[in-house]
């Protein structure tokens, strides 16, 4: 039987070797060890290049759409020009998803967020307001039309692509149930003072609010969607930061974050880019009404087409973050820019009827008020586990398609 003290002096580890061994084992090694030097160094280099390529298109396109904008805007498009005119529209959604995403790294989440959905809603308003003030008989109806469809894509077709391209990617989508239900409750209840309560309203006829009943649910807007900010913001920033499976808050990225004056130049270029895309929008809107007339389709997808271009930036930058497990950053980002539509459209056009001529239609129909509520009560369903799988995704998109088939065939 061998001598256990001997075993035990066995060499186990190449410390034990001796110097001869020690050498010839480092020199077979030393090649693993620093394994194509080279290689690494072209690896960074091209992405250096890819990022200061970023940059420049970023940077540029931006402009581009803007000019381009001043060039056609009010005027009749042909075919070749409306092509151009799509590209640079998808090539400014584009920029501005990069913008927000700079702006974002810079003051984090939940602002960066906040940042992007406001700056689409308020350039969206503008758009509503110059429209109304154009006038016609289609305007009494515009403002109505464009925040109910910005509540549908938003709250069943953003969130439902978000919990399904989550859940299919991590198995289930996880987020914070507080601050998603806050937000819902939010959304909720401002629809409801604002486009459901004028159609049971008997102080002026049709679906229309009366002076003093415009004046509180815009009041009533304005307060709610401050509140709501400040809570988000300020008071329970961490309910609306995106979190791990375990319930803990997911800690800021290790990347180095951006500059100042990089966060502002991207500030910037992100508003120049949302221009672009809502002003562009519109400037192709003569060419979709024709295509829809000749279609046989309904008015009213015209609306539902421009306010899907208009959200694309929003709606790009929510299924990166579901890639990426911010299932929550997703959701700020939906039930934020409902939020905003209804919160700031409201108090603009109620300013604006001052003087304006025509009517206000803010109530809605039958229909959709039943697709309203249907998407409240599953939204709630849905936020009240605080996890989602590829179902839940998937019952928000059937209520957004049907929303879409109504619209195409009332």
């Amino acid at each position: 039987m061998p001598d256990r003290h001997a075993l035990d002096q066995r060499p186990t580890t190449t410390e034990h070797r001796s110097p001869q061994h020690r050498g010839a084992g480092a020199e077979t090694r030393r090649p693993h060890r620093h394994a194509n030097p080279a290689g690494l160094c072209d690896d960074r280099s091209m992405i250096t290049r890819l990022m200061a390529l970023t940059n420049v298109w970023t940077t540029v396109v931006p402009l581009f759409a803007v000019v381009l904008l001043i060039l056609t805007w009010g005027r009749s498009l042909p075919v070749a020009v409306v092509v151009l005119v799509t590209v640079v529209l998808a090539g400014a959604v584009l920029s501005a998803v990069h913008h927000a995403e700079v702006i974002a790294h810079r003051v984090g989440e939940p602002f960066g967020s906040l940042v992007l959905a406001v700056a689409v809603t308020v350039i969206e308003v503008a758009l509503i307001v110059t429209l109304m003030v154009d006038g016609g008989d289609k305007s009494a109806t515009l403002a109505r039309d464009t925040v109910f469809a910005a509540v549908m894509i938003t709250c069943n077709g953003v969130v439902g692509l978000s919990l399904l391209v989550a859940s299919i990617r991590h198995r289930t989508a996880v987020f914070n149930a507080e601050g998603t239900g806050a937000a819902l409750a939010t959304v909720a209840t401002l629809a409801t003072l604002s486009l459901v309560l004028p159609t049971f309203t008997t102080s002026r006829p049709g679906p229309q609010f009366s002076g003093i009943q415009l004046t509180f649910a815009a009041l009533s807007s304005l307060i709610l969607y401050g509140l709501f900010v400040t809570t988000q913001t300020v008071r329970h920033r961490d309910y609306f930061l995106p979190i791990t499976r375990h319930g803990e808050v997911i800690p800021s990225e290790h990347a180095e974050r951006p500059s100042a004056r990089t966060a502002w130049i991207s500030l910037v270029l992100l508003g120049l880019a949302l221009v672009g895309v809502v002003g562009l929008a519109k400037g192709v809107s003569p060419t979709i009404e024709s295509g829809v007339a000749a279609a046989g389709l309904h008015h009213a997808v015209v609306g539902v087409i421009i306010a899907l271009l208009v959200l694309l930036p929003e709606t790009i930058a929510a299924l990166r973050s579901a890639r990426r497990d911010r299932v929550q950053t997703s959701l700020n980002l939906a039930l934020g820019s409902a939020m905003a539509s209804i919160g700031l459209t409201i108090p603009a056009v109620a300013l604006a009827s001052v003087w304006l001529s025509g009517p206000l239609v803010l109530g809605l129909g039958s229909t959709h008020m039943l697709l309203l509520l249907l998407t409240v009560v599953v939204a709630s369903l849905t936020v009240v586990p605080g996890r989602a799988t590829p179902l839940q995704g998937g019952v928000h998109l059937v209520i957004f398609a049907a929303y879409l088939e109504l619209a195409i065939n009332p």
